[in-house]
């Protein structure tokens, strides 16, 4: 087993330990790619969602929120093409019985070589040191060019056949590569062929009269039947923005890697409308924006990447994803994508309805073009819950757990603990968690000796443990300890607020993405 399994296989156990992630259903035994969020995920999860929901909307003046229903007229999604177009290109191997996508069997193989160049680029960065010109050797190393023009010539080959659906040429492509089962290193696949991801359901009280539905696939079409709506009752000037959180449902067939690609999904969505020939200029100023706000995270710069796409959606003429270098690999975090107005006028067309704005400046009607960020939570979740996880060997050889989550989005922000379960002790500490819990999530914990109560808050990722001694029944202070630096100070209780505040506060972690 790799170092990355490994590291994969301690996320998902210390998720369930820890109450982060259960598998849902699991007395009946589960099911499949369907995960439930315990009581601190659904606390981690909130402020993931929080954060995003204060940058978009809050501190945007012309952005708006909206909380758009799941089930929508089935002609939403005729118009929007998931009926025709919404489907994964499946391969299966015919002696592991396992089903993959043909398309991501295929950008697998291609960042194996993104890594080969990478590698190149690493030994000449250490080899020259200072004196090293990255932008030139990229240009000019035979190997390094040879690696990123086949990647280009693989992906772009793959673009074609699935935008004119030559399934034949996929396969003949995956077969040419060489792309063997990823589990038993069979080449015996069969013909690739294209599956709806849509669920259906049922609305109507018989089974006669019922009328066909589809559980969203997506939360962006209910922000564009509303368009109109939200405009005019909201008097919005062009640019304006719509965002949304929410579930969508995906019948995934290849769902695997935990949370990263589930049948049952959270997304943050906003949808950014625009006059048509401006489109590029906010394209590139939310690509920018959104990399910031991820960066303020502070999870690290060398953990994200642009990938520009080389196959796009049928509505789009420009796309690319920020990708996140999860412990399987760098995956698509966000997807940025100029939709043109694909959206609003096919609504337009199937609902017999005008979606225009009239743009008092121009003195002209016309269907805004649409800029949308788009990221997963539960993918949020993973890409900050894999790094914040570390084993960390201390000064004096002993080792622990810590769960360096952000402080801004630890589900729990202080720890109180009593130094023994007498003398007032208890009393007091209750009495500060009161106070606390007013501006903050805090806990308390009495149980077992203080070190290991430390221990166990470093693994819930919280970040500040206080705790109430003696000295405190004297001259009202108490010891908090940081849960990175485990530096531990004397300070009054009247400064705690403070304290924690200015170390959490979502102000202070979102003024870095201004900077």
């Amino acid at each position: 087993m790799s170092k990355q399994e490994d590291i994969f296989k301690n996320v998902i156990s210390h998720a369930k330990e820890y109450g982060f992630i259960f598998p849902s259903s699991e007395i009946y035994d589960g099911l499949s790619a369907v995960y439930d969020y315990g009581q601190n995920g659904a606390e981690l999860k909130k402020n993931i969602r929080e954060y995003w929901w204060k940058a978009m909307v809050q501190m945007h003046e012309n952005i708006v929120g909206l909380d758009a229903a799941i089930l929508m007229h089935p002609t939403t999604w005729k118009a929007s093409g998931h009926v025709d177009a919404f489907n994964d290109p499946l391969i299966d191997n015919k002696d592991s019985k396992k089903r993959y996508r043909a398309d991501v069997l295929i950008e697998d193989y291609c960042e194996k070589l993104n890594q080969k160049a990478q590698k190149e680029i690493d030994k000449a960065k250490e080899r020259f040191g200072d004196a090293f010109d990255e932008a030139q050797f990229v240009a000019t190393n035979g190997r390094v060019v040879e690696y990123k023009a086949r990647q280009k010539e693989i992906l772009q080959r793959m673009a074609s056949g699935l935008d004119s659906g030559n399934l034949e040429d996929v396969k003949a492509l995956i077969e040419e590569l060489g792309i063997a089962d990823p589990e038993t290193g069979s080449k015996n696949w069969t013909e690739v062929r294209q599956f709806n991801l849509m669920f259906g359901t049922k609305l109507g009280a018989s089974a006669e009269n019922a009328m066909d539905l589809y559980l969203r696939p997506e939360t962006a079409q209910g922000i564009f039947v509303n368009f109109l709506n939200v405009q005019k009752s909201g008097r919005m000037k062009v640019p304006f923005g719509i965002a949304q959180t929410g579930k969508a449902f995906r019948n995934e067939i290849v769902a695997r890697q935990f949370i990263f690609r589930m049948r049952e999904f959270e997304q943050m969505e906003m949808q950014f409308f625009v006059r048509p020939g401006e489109e590029m200029k906010y394209y590139e100023y939310w690509k920018e924006t959104r990399l910031n706000w991820h960066l303020s995270l502070g999870l690290g710069k060398e953990n994200y990447r642009f990938h520009d796409h080389e196959k796009l959606a049928h509505y789009a003429n420009a796309a690319a994803d920020i990708e996140f270098n999860f412990p399987f690999g760098f995956k698509e975090l966000e997807g940025i994508h100029s939709r043109t107005d694909f959206d609003l006028k096919a609504h337009e067309q199937f609902s017999g309805r005008k979606l225009q704005y009239f743009d008092p400046e121009l003195n002209e009607n016309y269907v805004p073009y649409v800029v949308e960020t788009s990221v997963g939570l539960d993918r949020m979740f993973l890409a900050i819950f894999s790094k914040s996880l570390k084993e960390e060997t201390l000064e004096d050889g002993s080792t622990r757990t810590v769960l360096a989550l952000p402080s801004v989005l630890a589900p729990t922000k202080a720890a109180v603990l009593p130094l023994v379960k007498k003398d007032g002790l208890p009393d007091v500490a209750h009495k500060i968690v009161e106070e606390l819990r007013w501006d903050f999530n805090v806990t308390y914990d009495e149980k077992d000796a203080v070190g290991r109560r430390y221990r166990r808050q470093d693994a819930l990722g919280t970040p500040f443990c206080i705790t109430v001694d003696h000295q405190t029944l004297e001259d009202d202070t108490v010891t908090i300890r940081h849960r990175d630096s485990m530096q531990q100070d004397r300070v009054a209780i009247s400064e705690l607020r403070n304290i924690i505040n200015d170390e959490v506060s979502m102000r202070t972690w979102l003024l870095k993405t201004a900077k």
